[in-house]
């Protein structure tokens, strides 16, 4: 072996020890870190890094039917004052800043004072909010020397936040100054109460959704919250995003908000009248062909006597029909053949004995109506006339009966997305099943066939009356209320919602024909008269409804009784586009569905079809919850033809802004994060199709 050769082996062996000492010495080291000094650096660790620092998704917004906003989240501060500077590593610089801070306070007291005044007139509804309040409810803070002092007790907005800013002391940093804020989500509606108790809410501990729906869609309007974590980073604490939040979508809501509001007010106004008094108030009004429910009125009269929108009783309480629900029993008559228009029945004077019971008619005390015709028997609504029908030709076999109604969707549950949604209770005579009534069990009897033949017995929310008119609107097809018509994204349609078909024929034609033209008599020539206008404007088909109601355990026939009256159409009768149905719940006489919900009905339909809806949403918004900044989209030429304006999104989060800047045909170019600070296109100039506006968020 060559010298070379002997001095490369050694040298290579040399290497190899040290390598092997080396890396012996740095595991010997790293399990002497992990072991035998493990606690220290645990307790070292908590001082640079806390991990799972949760980051808030955005809640979506809901917009009605015309891209309004009916709810969304917004933020809001809580503001608040630390009285005392600290700096754990640096005694004397922290004593410098807090006799700078309290220094400050001192010179700038009156100033900051008058600025929180002018900034927040009110301390809380109906209390103005003084500079002197101010000034000592800061003095207070200073006095127990508090490290959170909330100098307002009220949310504070985001223009009113900046505004502090630049008081004097305020505008400086936290660290210096001691002024900061929390930022919180609040959920806001535009319009106020309408339509609360459909669009639901969040619970006030928690923001977790409590009903309507913003429960049903929660899925989809909470989006996922992100994960961050702080780090001390050259002495100073930063956070570190390790998943980012993906923010709700958005859902747009089969709701007219003008529609809706010309629908609660008008309710409301016959509900106050001395002679109806109500106790509670519904209405719904549903586009035929979609079954888009565009407007849903739930009021409940309240302690102090005024009204709110506090349960979904239209979706969830079960409630005797009545006659409304005799059109049903003769569609099903005459559609299996056992009755025509032909068909005539003698009603005697106004009492007939059905099984031991007298079934009346509403004129009974005035000799009754005679002889009816199949047409006049709805005109009039003649309890006698239906339950003489349905009994001669079901009541050797009354589960014929029920389960022709079920083929006609009668009695089908609609499974709308609401929690608590109530679903039809229809007895089965064959069953043998025991009901509970007004918590009494029983079992079918004989006198059960010919009163639900008149909407007693059987039980159902209001809307699923609404969906069996609609079906008889929509030329037979039994539809699915609807209400979301989309979800979208950032301003763009991801999905769409279809329309449901729940029966695809609930009739034959002919069968259909002769009962549109019964329920259009009803209008023009019976009960239903006020329903319609006089075939001035368009005409109005439809049924009345009066039912007695069970108050109870009481049963019916105690005290003062109580009634449901209702009305139940379409129009124009000839080219059906809307349903709708309005009930009232009431004590005593007089009780019409008629003459009490046949108003209201009328003037919906109206206003529906003959009044410029756009021009009202401004007058219904409640100025007391303000959601965006105004927006105005149109300005007239010379010529009266209207152009498209770019709006004003200051002030606006990313979502709003981009979806004001894209329904006006504007491509959007975001930077940062928070609320609008400037836009690229000055607000109020002439959109120029496919333009980009750049917006700069902080």
């Amino acid at each position: 072996m060559t010298p070379d050769k002997k001095n490369s082996i050694g040298r290579f062996r040399i290497i190899v020890i040290s390598m092997t000492v080396l890396g012996l010495y740095i595991l010997g080291t790293a399990l002497y870190t992990m072991l035998a000094r493990q606690e220290y650096w645990t307790v070292v660790s908590k001082k640079f890094i806390k991990n799972n620092v949760g980051i808030p998704a955005t809640r979506g917004n809901i917009y009605d039917c015309k891209g309004r906003l009916l709810a969304g989240s917004i933020p809001e501060y809580h503001l608040y004052m630390d009285y005392v500077a600290s700096d754990k590593n640096n005694e004397k610089a922290r004593a410098r800043t807090q006799h700078w801070r309290d220094s400050a306070l001192r010179a700038d007291m009156d100033s900051i004072a008058d600025g929180l005044a002018r900034i927040f007139p009110d301390k809380k509804k109906g209390h103005k909010a003084t500079a002197k309040w101010f000034r000592d409810r800061l003095l207070e803070g200073q006095r127990r020397k508090s490290h959170a002092w909330r100098i307002y007790p009220r949310n504070a907005t985001y223009i009113q936040y900046k505004a502090c800013k630049e008081l004097p002391l305020f505008r400086e940093t936290a660290y210096k100054g001691g002024f900061y804020c929390n930022r919180v989500m609040q959920r806001k509606h535009p319009y106020g109460s309408l339509a609360a108790r459909t669009l639901g809410s969040l619970r006030a501990d928690t923001n977790a959704a409590k009903n309507g729906l913003e429960l049903s869609y929660d899925s989809i309007l909470r989006g996922k919250d992100g994960i961050s974590h702080r780090m001390k980073v050259r002495d100073k604490r930063v956070s570190i995003v390790d998943m980012k939040a993906e923010d709700g979508h958005d859902l747009v809501s089969t709701i007219d908000v003008d529609i809706q509001d010309m629908a609660e007010k008008t309710l409301v106004a016959k509900l106050k009248e001395p002679s109806v008094n109500g106790e509670c108030g519904m209405a719904i009004v549903m586009e035929v062909a979609t079954g888009e429910v565009k407007a849903i009125v739930n009021m409940h009269r309240g302690k102090d006597g005024s009204y709110y929108e506090s349960v979904n009783s239209a979706v969830s309480m079960l409630m005797e029909p009545g006659s409304t629900f005799k059109t049903a029993s003769m569609m099903l008559a005459m559609d299996e053949g056992k009755a025509s228009l032909n068909t005539t029945v003698n009603c005697a004077g106004g009492q007939y004995l059905m099984h031991g019971r007298k079934m009346k008619d509403h004129n009974w005390h005035r000799g009754g109506y005679g002889i009816l015709t199949f047409s006049q028997i709805l005109e009039q609504s003649s309890n006698i006339g239906v339950s003489r029908i349905i009994d001669e030709a079901y009541g050797s076999n009354p589960q014929a009966y029920v389960d022709g109604l079920k083929r006609m969707g009668i009695g089908m549950p609609l499974n709308l997305p609401f929690v608590g949604k109530g679903e039809p209770i229809m007895p089965q005579p064959n069953d043998n099943q025991r009901r509970r009534t007004n918590s009494r069990i029983r079992y079918w009897s004989k006198s059960d066939l010919p009163w639900m033949s008149i909407g007693y017995v059987i039980q159902q929310p209001v809307i699923s009356t609404l969906t069996f008119y609609n079906a008889i609107a929509n030329g037979g097809k039994m539809v699915k209320p609807k209400f979301i018509r989309a979800e979208m994204c950032d301003g763009e349609i991801v999905r769409e919602f279809p329309t449901e078909v729940l029966v695809e024929q609930i009739c034959k034609p002919s069968t259909l024909a002769d009962i549109q033209y019964c329920l259009e008599n009803v209008v023009s020539k019976g009960l239903g008269r006020k329903a319609g206008n006089g075939g001035r404007l368009f005409s109005v088909s439809g049924k009345t409804g009066t039912a007695q109601v069970a108050k109870g355990r009481q049963g019916y026939h105690s005290g003062v009784p109580r009634y449901m009256v209702s009305f139940c159409g379409y129009f124009p009768s000839e080219a059906p586009k809307y349903s709708c149905i309005v009930c009232i719940v009431k004590d005593g006489l007089p009780a019409s569905g008629g003459g009490q919900c046949g108003p209201v009905f009328s003037k919906i339909s109206q206003f529906i079809m003959t009044q410029n809806s756009d021009r009202c949403a401004s007058e219904m918004a409640d100025s007391l919850s303000v959601f965006t900044p105004s927006v105005k989209e149109k300005r007239a030429t010379a010529d009266g033809q209207s152009l498209a304006l770019v709006p004003d999104v200051n002030g606006m989060g990313a979502k709003d802004a981009v979806f004001e800047m894209k329904k006006r045909g504007l491509r959007v170019q975001l930077r940062g994060s928070g609320a609008v600070k400037i836009q690229s296109i000055e607000a109020g100039t002439e959109v120029k199709q496919g333009e980009t506006v750049r917006l700069v968020l902080e």
